[in-house]
Formats: structure tokens, sequence, C-alpha cells
């Protein structure tokens, strides 16, 4: 069995911030629309890490002129794509449970193999098997008695496509740059922008919307945002990714279980069972293959 160490415990650790950072994003729609939300989000997320990114540059060897062109493509790339993704995630906040959100966004977990398709890459059984339980999951969880999905569901689910590009965005850049922390900036500066774009032409925030929504956007930018990212860079270079990605999948049982604590959202028992389906589906498709190996063994 696989010792359980710290950097086990920091990707826990960011789960379950990710998951209750669902709570906090619905508490600022109490006070922001959504892209005046994002655009503080991200604003907060790059000022806070520009210098962590200044220090670590003083310590690296200048890169290639080639490789800084990657740099700045892959993260405009980057930054571009999880804006949308959080355009969709927010959104569809209005309309739907942190919990809801918290299980649907985590299906760009078992939506990544899919896209890979499209590229030559092949897709294991157990990745099938668990898209089709989350499918199903889904459908338990978001569909209503006159056989309707909500509006925000939908939001939901179509943003889990933009963080499953976000991902393989991320996964490309990473294998061609050095600088990741520049990368998170620069992606984080660039989400700025176009959330900043987007709020100031059909949204009307104001400083004093700002200042009502400063908690949730303190969590949201500083914590789940900026901070998290620093501490997957530092857990990951200990845990093999596939076993990371299981760990972080669990953001939507802590989603679920802090909108149930502090939102009083109500979770009935088809909810459950459809939730168990995708956490299920998840786990599934991220099963090591070696791991599988040894117990058919």
């Amino acid at each position: 069995m696989a010792q359980f160490t710290s950097a086990h415990f920091i990707l826990v650790l960011i789960s379950a911030i990710w998951g209750s950072g669902f709570v906090a994003q619905r508490l600022g729609l109490a006070s922001l629309e959504p892209f005046s939300f994002n655009a503080g989000r991200f604003i907060l997320a790059t000022l806070s890490l520009l210098p962590v990114w200044w220090f670590m540059r003083q310590r690296q060897a200048k890169p290639p002129a080639s490789e800084t062109k990657l740099f700045w493509l892959g993260s405009f790339l980057a930054g571009t794509v999880m804006s949308i993704g959080f355009a969709f995630q927010q959104t569809g906040l209005l309309y739907t449970t942190a919990g809801n959100a918290g299980f649907i966004t985590s299906m760009y977990i078992v939506i990544v193999p899919l896209l890979g398709l499209l590229v030559g890459q092949t897709t294991r059984l157990l990745t099938w098997v668990g898209i089709i339980l989350a499918v199903v999951g889904l459908y338990a969880l978001s569909v209503g008695p006159d056989f309707h999905i909500n509006r925000g569901d939908w939001l939901e689910f179509m943003g889990a496509f933009f963080w499953a590009g976000h991902v393989i965005t991320l996964g490309w850049i990473s294998r061609r740059v050095s600088d990741l922390v520049g990368v998170s900036v620069v992606q984080f500066a660039v989400a700025a922008l176009w959330s900043s774009l987007l709020a100031v032409t059909i949204e009307q925030p104001t400083w004093v919307n700002y200042q009502m929504a400063l908690w949730p956007l303190i969590y949201s930018g500083l914590i789940a945002s900026s901070l998290c990212f620093t501490l997957q860079i530092i857990a990951q270079r200990t845990v093999d990714a596939s076993v990371a990605a299981l760990i972080l999948s669990c953001e939507s049982v802590f989603a679920l279980l802090v909108g149930w604590l502090f939102l009083e959202e109500a979770v009935n028992a088809k909810q459950l069972f459809g939730c168990s389906l995708m956490l299920a589906g998840i786990l599934i498709s991220q099963w090591p293959e070696r791991k599988l190996d040894t117990l058919t063994n």
C-alpha cells in the first residue's frame, strides 16, 4: 500500500478548498454579478502571485526565445479558456446549488479523454465505464420529474468542457515551458482582462458591490486560486498525476457537503444516488492501469 505523505494531504486540502469555493462563489453572487465577481477574483489572484513569480524568476536561468514565445501563447490560451469556464460556472450558480455545480464541474475529468480522441489519443475501457456512470449520475442529479435539466446545471455542464480544454492546454504547455508559476500569473491576468471587459460592458459593478463581496472574493481569489495553484505545484512534484486527479476530484464531495452545511441546500435520495454514480464514474475513469493489473493478478 502506498504511503500517505504530506503531499497527499496537501491535495486533499486543495480539493476541500476548491469544493467549499463553490459556496463562496454563490455568496458572492448576492452582491456581484457573475463577470464582475470573476474579474475581482482574477485580479486578486494575479496580484497575489506576482511577488512569487518575481522571486522564482530571480532564481531561474533565462529561457530560450523559442520557449518564451510558447510561454506567452500558451498562457494566453489557458487564460482565455479558463475565463470561459468560469463564466459558465459562475453564471450557472445563479440557477443551481453549490453541490450540483461541484459534481457537474468534476465531469471534466471524464471529458478530457473524450476530447483526446480528437487528436488520436486512445481511451481505456475503464474510462468508457466511468463516462457511462457519470452521464447516468448527471441525469439522476439534474433531471427533474418533468424530464428537464435546469438552466444552471446545463451551464455547469457546458463549462465542464472548457475545464477539460483548460486541463489539456495546461498539459500541453507544461511539457514545453519551465516557468509554470508564470503561466499561472499570465493566465489569471488574461482571465481578469476578459472578465473585466464583459463586466463593464453588460453589468454595472460598483465599488460598494465589491466591498460587500469582499470575503467571498478573498477566499476565491487568494485562497482557492493563487494559494491552491502554488500548493498543487509543490504536491505534484512527488505524487503521481493519476493519483493526484483521484484526490482532487473529491472537490465535488466537499462542494455538496459544504453547500448542505452552510447554505442549507436540500439533498434528496435521488440526488445522492446521482452524486454517487458521478463520483464512481470519475474515480473509475482515473484508476491507474498498473493498480488494476495488481488487483487482477
